[in-house]
C-alpha cells in the first residue's frame, strides 16, 4: 500500500522544474567543431608547430593510412598466430632428423630464443618477439664467446693434471677409483640398462635444463632470472678460468693414457647404441668448442647445484625432493660414464656454493643501497618546498604582512575565550537561580 508521504514526494517531483544548462556547460553547436579538436581530441589549439616537431606531424599524417591498412591485416590474419607453435614444432622435428639431438650451447640457444618467439607470437603481444630478441641475444653472445673461448682454452701451456684426482679419488674409493669400480659392478659393454639410458638423460639434460630455467623465470618472474643469470654467467667463467690455469683429464683419458683400467664412456656408448649417431659427435674430438682437458670442475654437477642451492629458500616439500635428487644423479652419472672424478664433481659444488653465497650476498648489498638511495631521494622530493624561498624585498614585504595577521589572529583568539568565559558564567547564574526556587517552592 502506497503511504501518503509517498504520493506528496512524487507530487513533489512532477511539478519540479527542469534545471537549466549553464552557459558554461552548454554544448554550442556552432563551437562543436572547436571543442572537438582542441578540447575532446587532446590537441592544442594555437598555431602549427614548427620545424622537427611539424615535419613529424606531417609524416604522421602521411603514414596515418598506412597505419590503419597495417591494422585492418594484423586483424583479419589474427588467427595466424595460432600457427606458431606448429611451425615451431616441424622446424624442430626437421632439424633433429637432419643433425641430431642439439648439444651445443649456441645451438640450444638458438632453438630456446625460436621458442620464446613463438610463445610471443602466440599470445598475440605486440612487440613480445622483440623484448625476447633485447633480453636473450646478450645471452646468447655471452655463452657463444665462453663456448669458443673453451675450446681455445684447449692448447694451454701447462701440463695436464691428472695424478692429484687419482690420489683423491683413491683415498675416496679406499684404494680403488669408483669409477673402475661402478662399471664393474653395472656395466655391459654393448648392451645398455635401463639405468644407462637414466644416466644418459641425466647427462644431456645438462646441455638445455638450465636455459629451460631460466626461460621460465623469464616470463614469470624478470627478478629472479637476471639473479639466476648474473649466477650462471659467474659459474660459467669461473670454470672457464679453471680450466685455462688448471687442465685436468677426465677418467676416461686417463685410462686411455694408461694410467687406469679400461673404461668405457657410457653416454657415448649408450647414445651410439640408441641409433643416434650424430648425437654422439660432441666427443668426438676436433671441435672448435671441444676441450677433453676441462674436467677440473665439472659444471655438469656445478649447474645442478646451483639450481638447487638457488630454488631451496623458497622451494616445498616436493620440489626440494627434487632439488636433491638432481645433483646427486648428475653426480652418479659423471663417475659412472667415466666423465668426471669425484674431486671434480666436490669443486663444481663447491664453485656453485661460492658463487650464490658470495655473489648472492654482494648482489643483495648493491640492492639495499640502491633502495636506500631511491628513499632518500624520494624522501627529499617530498620535504621540499613547493615554490622557491622568496629572497631580498619581497621576503621583507611578505614578513612585514605576516606581522599584522599574526596579531589579528591573536586578537581573534582573546575574544574567543572571553566569550567561552561569558557564556559559562551565564550557565552557572541560571543554574543557581533554578536551584533557588526549587528550594522556595510549597511542598
Amino acid at each position: 500500500m502506497t503511504s501518503p508521504l509517498h504520493l506528496v514526494r512524487s507530487a513533489a517531483d512532477a511539478t519540479r522544474p527542469a534545471p537549466v544548462s549553464s552557459p558554461s556547460t552548454a554544448e554550442d553547436p556552432a563551437e562543436g567543431g572547436a571543442n572537438g579538436a582542441s578540447g575532446v581530441s587532446g590537441k592544442r589549439s594555437g598555431p602549427p608547430p614548427t620545424g622537427w616537431r611539424g615535419r613529424l606531424a606531417t609524416l604522421q599524417e602521411r603514414l596515418a593510412p598506412v597505419s590503419e591498412r597495417l591494422a585492418v591485416l594484423r586483424y583479419r590474419t589474427r588467427h595466424l598466430r595460432l600457427l606458431a607453435w606448429p611451425l615451431y614444432g616441424f622446424l624442430l622435428w626437421r632439424y633433429i632428423a637432419a643433425n641430431g639431438l642439439p648439444y651445443a650451447n649456441d645451438v640450444v640457444f638458438c632453438w630456446l630464443i625460436g621458442a620464446l618467439v613463438a610463445g610471443a607470437v602466440h599470445s598475440g603481444y605486440r612487440g613480445g618477439w622483440l623484448r625476447v630478441l633485447r633480453d636473450w641475444l646478450p645471452v646468447m653472445g655471452a655463452v657463444y664467446v665462453y663456448s669458443l673461448l673453451r675450446g681455445y682454452g684447449a692448447h694451454t701451456p701447462w701440463a695436464v693434471h691428472y695424478a692429484p684426482q687419482l690420489a683423491i679419488d683413491k683415498v675416496f674409493g679406499f684404494g680403488q677409483v669408483w669409477t673402475v669400480r661402478l662399471q664393474h659392478w653395472l656395466y655391459t659393454p654393448g648392451h645398455p640398462h635401463w639405468y644407462d639410458y637414466l644416466c644418459t638423460t641425466v647427462y644431456m639434460s645438462h646441455f638445455f635444463a638450465i636455459f629451460v630455467v631460466l626461460a621460465a623465470l623469464w616470463r614469470r618472474r624478470h627478478d629472479r632470472f637476471t639473479r639466476l643469470l648474473a649466477f650462471y654467467l659467474a659459474l660459467t667463467f669461473a670454470g672457464f678460468a679453471t680450466y685455462i690455469l688448471y687442465p685436468a683429464d677426465p677418467p676416461w683419458l686417463v685410462a686411455q693414457n694408461g694410467h687406469l683400467p679400461q673404461l668405457t664412456r657410457v653416454v657415448s656408448d649408450v647414445l651410439t647404441q640408441s641409433g643416434l649417431p650424430r648425437a654422439g659427435s660432441i666427443f668426438e674430438n676436433g671441435s672448435q668448442f671441444d676441450n677433453d682437458v676441462a674436467a677440473m670442475p665439472s659444471l655438469h654437477a656445478a649447474y645442478p647445484m646451483l639450481l638447487a642451492l638457488f630454488f631451496w629458500p623458497t622451494a616445498g616439500r616436493k620440489l626440494r625432493i627434487l632439488l636433491a635428487a638432481y645433483p646427486l644423479a648428475m653426480a652418479f652419472t659423471l663417475v659412472y660414464g667415466a666423465e668426471h672424478f669425484v674431486i671434480d664433481v666436490l669443486m663444481g659444488w663447491l664453485y656453485a656454493a661460492v658463487v650464490v653465497f658470495g655473489l648472492g650476498r654482494l648482489l643483495d648489498r648493491r640492492a639495499a643501497k640502491r633502495q636506500a638511495r631511491q628513499a632518500q631521494e624520494l624522501l627529499a622530493t617530498r620535504s621540499a618546498p613547493s615554490s622557491p624561498e622568496p629572497t631580498g624585498a619581497t621576503a621583507t614585504a611578505k614578513a612585514k604582512t605576516a606581522v599584522p595577521r599574526t596579531a589579528a589572529v591573536k586578537a581573534t583568539a582573546t575574544a574567543a575565550t572571553a566569550a567561552a568565559a561569558t557564556t559559562t558564567a551565564t550557565t552557572a547564574a541560571a543554574a543557581a537561580k533554578a536551584a533557588a526556587a526549587t528550594t522556595t517552592a510549597p511542598s
